[in-house]
């Protein structure tokens, strides 16, 4: 059985303005097409994964060239994401050219400009590093650290990816902080761009198998999708080569090209010349330990083990993904879904044919619906799943049943003393927003501090415990960066301080949630969540989550309560003897909460934290 390929033939050009031969993906010889619904032949027992009745899917030859977007056109005409990007960070003008600007993305950075400026637009560059399953040496953050306070804005952030996100460099500094990366163990290729992004697997300081198992198939899948070609090199420090070793098995799965999966002779055997359609995010995790959000990645991949803890292989998830544009409905998030089980050493083969179904069948016409997401809602899982098991030359196994998710949190510290954090805090995430970040609306990350205290507030407010919680997500676009769609209540920027207001997300985040309320101004979201909380509180089912009573108790009906509010009633308003154990004491801590605008409870718990908080810390208060 043999394959044409249309793609890229050899080697890197010299000339940096020499056109690449135009992208056809792969070309029949000789094969049946696919057809809709077919499926390779079955296998009658679970633990065989060995078939021979697989054909590499193919596509037939059409007469029109099909339509692309801009940016499908400046990758091919860019020898391999070189060209016009080496010269543009020659020239003296403080930006980049349109090509440029996307070409930089699979190099891990954005060009941005301080949107809260008039006048002439300030440029500057963001770098997001690459960290596979979370891991950052010593050295590197030292490094990152220094970098943030000599050319940045003296700010590093941590990113809901598991990376650094350094924001502020001038284009002149751009290869000395490049070039200080790449020599102090770090990376940031493919950190952006329509390719594999940083792969996530749970940071947890655990020595169980199947989290060491879950980081090291992190490790490989990132480095199996990592690009080949040097442009990265070439651009930021000469061509100098700062490779680690690979092990046998990724190199192995990379080259090999027995179901037509490789571009020959290619500089880039798994992208070609034109990538992926569109950005692509892979997670893996263990069973219950939900922390990397596994259902709203592209790949979703849970080591599964026997009975005695010894991981035996995989399930696999596809198509999540949280991007969406308002207003238009035809664009959505949507929940990864199952596709099957492999062993674990077909994990490599198994993501390379995902990989290449979406590189091969998702859309480069129109980037909004770019996404693999798009195409399994187009085609269905048993398509999809058809022509994955193609390239894979196998067929799936059925996925295997998995506990209960939770949502496991280890940020912080792991051997210290015991110190109180606001759950609310621990579970919260806001994408950067303004005023760098070019397509927000509102305010994200500066707003979600004060934000979170103001929920507090209302939290208390209607008689909640300190150690209630919920999951709060705040992004200042629809494009989702820090996941709202899974929030039990998600803010979405639509306008300036204004937000729609998403409710359903679970704390285990396996649920979508839906748009409840559009145009909330930011000053009137007490006026939603008071009576949300206040009925939550009162009518919910044992250990209920808030995302579980708005499912339960449907949209129409909370939309009754939000607009039939007229406060908390006074029936509820008595002093708190759980809290204060005579009514002169609840009245003199009433007087003065008054005077801060606040409730007796509040200003009582806010005194008691602080006792405690300090007597942890060793200081004597008097």
């Amino acid at each position: 059985m043999t394959t044409s390929f249309g793609a890229a033939n050899s080697a890197i050009f010299i000339d940096p303005k020499l056109q690449i031969q135009s992208f056809n993906g792969l070309k029949p010889s000789g094969l049946i097409p696919v057809q809709k619904g077919v499926h390779g032949v079955s296998v009658s027992s679970s633990n065989s994964s060995t078939i021979s009745a697989v054909s590499t899917p193919v596509k037939p030859e059409t007469s029109a060239a099909p339509k692309r977007s801009k940016v499908e056109i400046f990758k091919e005409q860019s020898n391999f994401i070189r060209y016009p990007l080496n010269e543009e960070m020659m020239n003296d003008a403080p930006g980049i050219n349109e090509a440029a600007t996307q070409l930089i993305k699979f190099h891990g950075s954005y060009l941005q400009y301080n949107r809260e400026e008039r006048g002439t637009r300030s440029y500057s560059f963001m770098l997001r590093t690459k960290n596979p399953s979370g891991k950052v040496s010593n050295r590197l953050y030292l490094v990152m650290d220094d970098l943030a306070d000599q050319f940045g804005i003296g700010t590093l952030r941590l990113t809901t990816r598991q990376t650094f996100q350094l924001h502020g460099v001038l284009k002149k500094d751009m290869k000395t902080v490049m070039g200080t990366i790449i020599r102090n163990m770090g990376s940031t290729l493919g950190a952006c761009g329509d390719l594999n992004r940083n792969v996530l697997a749970p940071p947890a300081p655990l020595a169980r198998k199947d989290y060491l198992v879950a980081q090291e198939t992190a490790e490989n899948i990132a480095a199996l999708l990592t690009p080949q070609s040097g442009f990265y090199y070439d651009v930021w420090v000469d061509g100098e080569q700062f490779m680690t070793a690979e092990p046998p098995e990724v190199v192995k799965a990379r080259n090999d090209n027995s179901h037509g999966t490789n571009f020959p002779d290619s500089p880039e055997p798994i992208y070609g010349t034109q990538f992926l359609p569109r950005k692509f995010k892979i997670a893996v995790t263990v069973p219950t330990d939900n922390s990397v959000d596994i259902f709203t990645n592209d790949i979703g991949v849970v080591v599964v083990s026997d009975d005695n803890g010894e991981p035996q292989g995989f399930n696999i998830y596809v198509g999540g993904g949280m991007g969406r544009t308002h207003r238009l409905e035809s664009t959505f998030p949507r929940l990864a879904e199952p596709i099957g089980y492999v062993p674990k050493e077909d994990i490599l083969y198994a993501i390379k044919a995902i990989v290449v179904t979406q590189r091969e069948n998702g859309r480069r016409d129109d980037r909004k619906y770019s996404r693999m997401k798009y195409l399994i809602d187009s085609w269905g899982i048993e398509k999809f799943r058809s022509v994955v098991e193609q390239y894979y030359g196998k067929t799936f196994e059925p996925i295997r049943e998995l506990p209960e998710w939770e949502f496991k949190s280890f940020l912080g510290w792991h051997e210290q003393e015991p110190r109180y954090v606001d759950p609310l805090n621990v579970t919260a995430m806001a994408c950067p927003a303004l005023p760098m970040c070019p397509l927000a609306i509102t305010e994200a990350e500066r707003g979600i501090p004060d934000l979170l205290k103001r929920v507090r507030a209302v939290l208390e407010k209607v008689g909640l415990k300190y150690t209630e919680s919920i999951v709060v997500r705040v992004t200042g676009c629809p494009n989702g960066c820090a996941r709202p769609y899974m929030a039990e209540v998600g803010l979405v920027g639509d306008g300036p301080n204004s937000y729609q207001i998403w409710l359903g997300g679970t704390p285990n985040q396996t649920s979508l949630a839906r748009c409840f309320l559009n145009k909330v101004k930011i000053q009137e979201l007490e006026k939603v969540l008071e009576p949300l909380f206040y009925h939550w509180k009162r009518s919910r089912k044992a250990k209920e989550s808030f995302g579980e009573f708005s499912n339960r108790m449907g949209f129409e009906k909370l939309q009754e309560l939000v607009d039939k509010w007229d406060g908390i009633p006074k029936s509820s308003g008595k002093f708190n003897l759980k809290l204060f154990a005579d009514k002169e004491t609840y009245e003199a801590v009433d007087e003065l909460a008054q005077l801060q605008n606040k409730t007796a409870h509040q200003l009582a718990m806010e005194i008691i934290r602080k006792y405690v908080a300090a007597q942890q810390n060793g200081k004597i208060v008097e």
